[in-house]
């Protein structure tokens, strides 16, 4: 499985979406700091994942949470 997930962090100021095929893994990365981007807005918590069986459907979908609509659709519905 492939997952496309989104991240908020625990003041729930700042937003990360990704791809991993290792969803609990990846989380306990960002919250070790392993990953420069976010490092600095732990720690994190797991507010949506949507999972894929296929990696080229998942990549795809991902781009949509990264835009403006994606992001306006999460602060309202997630």
């Amino acid at each position: 499985m492939v997952y496309v997930y989104i991240l908020a962090s625990e003041d729930g100021a700042h937003h990360d979406v990704g791809i991993t095929q290792e969803l609990r893994g990846r989380l306990v990365k960002h919250n070790a700091g392993h990953v420069p981007h976010t490092a600095k807005y732990r720690p994190w918590r797991l507010k949506t994942y949507v999972a894929f069986s296929e990696s080229e459907q998942a990549w795809e979908f991902e781009k949509y949470p990264k835009s403006a609509s994606g992001r306006a659709f999460s602060k309202k519905r997630l």
